[in-house]
């Protein structure tokens, strides 16, 4: 498995992200908000919104980013075939990187289970 997160492997375009905003699968937690959808192809792909009222600070939102990506890399093979966006919560404390990444394993089982059903 590759360690590189490939242009395959994102949501780059807006209307992707619409798509999902308008009708998707949520969980949510008090750190972040995870909405999915089925792709219909064979890869996951994902978004982040993490906004500068939920880390003001650049090298934060940066690091809450890489903690996104590195797990949603390692549960790549349970998430195949969602669109996948991550929404930052506004106003908590960041959360530590231990925190984040036990809250996106939840999420990501959450969601495998609710859009297996889509």
């Amino acid at each position: 498995m590759s360690t590189r997160l490939l242009r395959r492997h994102r949501l780059n375009q807006s209307k992707d992200f619409d798509r999902l905003f308008r009708k998707s699968e949520r969980s949510s937690d008090g750190i972040v908000t995870v909405l999915a959808r089925r792709n219909g192809s064979e890869w996951s792909r994902l978004g982040m919104a993490i906004s500068r009222k939920c880390a003001p600070r650049a090298v934060d939102r940066n690091r809450l980013k890489r903690i996104i990506r590195e797990s949603f890399r390692h549960s790549r093979d349970q998430l195949q075939g969602l669109d996948l966006v991550v929404i930052g919560k506004r106003k908590r404390p960041l959360a530590n990187s231990r925190d984040l990444a036990q809250s996106l394993e939840q999420h990501w089982l959450v969601v495998s289970e609710r859009c297996k059903r889509c």
